[in-house]
Formats: C-alpha cells, structure tokens, sequence
C-alpha cells in the first residue's frame, strides 16, 4: 500500500507543469494548457494564463493579465481578469482594474482600482459575447447537449467554470 500511495503522488508531480521566470522578461505569454506559471522578476506586456499564476514578492509587472487563479505578493500594474479567484498576498501591490468572481484581499495589501465582481453563471448573450458566437448558434448547442447548459425555466444558463473548460477541451468550433 505505501507504495503504491508514492506511485500515484510520483504520477501527479510529473504530470503538473511548473514554469518559473526569474529573469527580466517582455512581450506576450498565452498558455492554452494548464501551468503552475511562477513569475519572479520584472515583466512587461501581456500575459494570459491557463492554471495558476503566482506573482513572487520581488517582481515588477507591467501587464494586463487573464487568468484563472491568480496569486500576487509583487507589484503589479495593470488590469486583471482572474476566472476563478484573484488573491492579493499582504506584499502585493496592485493599480488597475480587476474582474474575479472570487477576490481575497489579506491585511497588509494595497489595492487602488476599480474591482467587479464577475457572476458564476452567464446568460445567453453573455455566452455569445464571451465566445464570440452568434446567440442562435448558443441556443442550438444548449438544446443539443453539445456545451455545459442548465434551462432554468426556460432559461438557459451557463456556469462559467463550466464553460472555461469546454472551450479549452477544444470543443468550440
């Protein structure tokens, strides 16, 4: 048995991508698999994530960031789209903009900026918006069973986890 449970963490280590920049880097990151992607440096651009991004206390950004769960304990200025949950370390520093449905702020950080809380579940023309599809194509893959849908009603509704991962998988055509 203790084998075993060594195997099976062994498997899960290698299979997790870890990327660390240490070095004063620029330009445009886009990450369409998941990465743990730790930044501890300078960098300047754009970064769109998949995964976690971990800012390191001593980096210096200078982006506007997408991501799904984002951590910073530097400083950053930019604005912020953060799928899942945005969490500012007591060291983070942040100017900008920000878009999270789940947002932690702990004692000690500093925030100035405008903050919306984004909703766990999209509408129609939410969807369409976000995917760029047009809404009768939406309907016709929620009536079909070919994207992640709840009818409320009537209603169709789209949880946004949910949906992120559809779409990753590749399935939006």
């Amino acid at each position: 048995m203790a084998f075993g449970d060594r195997r099976e963490k062994k498997t899960q280590q290698i299979e997790e991508k870890i990327i660390e920049i240490d070095v004063p880097t620029q330009g445009t990151l886009t990450f369409s698999e998941a990465v743990n992607l730790k930044i501890n440096s300078k960098f300047a651009g754009t970064l769109d994530t998949r995964g976690t991004l971990s800012i390191g206390h001593a980096a210096l950004i200078e982006a506007n960031i997408s991501g799904e769960t984002i951590v910073i304990a530097g400083k950053v200025k930019g604005n912020l789209v953060a799928k899942k949950m945005l969490i500012l370390m007591p060291t983070a520093v942040l100017t900008g903009d920000i878009s999270t449905p789940k947002l932690n702020i702990v004692e000690g950080a500093i925030f100035q900026g405008k903050c919306q809380m984004l909703d766990e579940y999209l509408t129609i023309d939410e969807l369409a918006h976000y995917l760029e599809i047009d809404e009768p194509a939406i309907v016709e893959l929620a009536t079909t069973g070919k994207i992640p849908a709840i009818n409320d009603d009537g209603n169709w509704k789209f949880e946004r986890v949910k949906i992120d991962s559809w779409a990753s998988s590749g399935k939006v055509k």
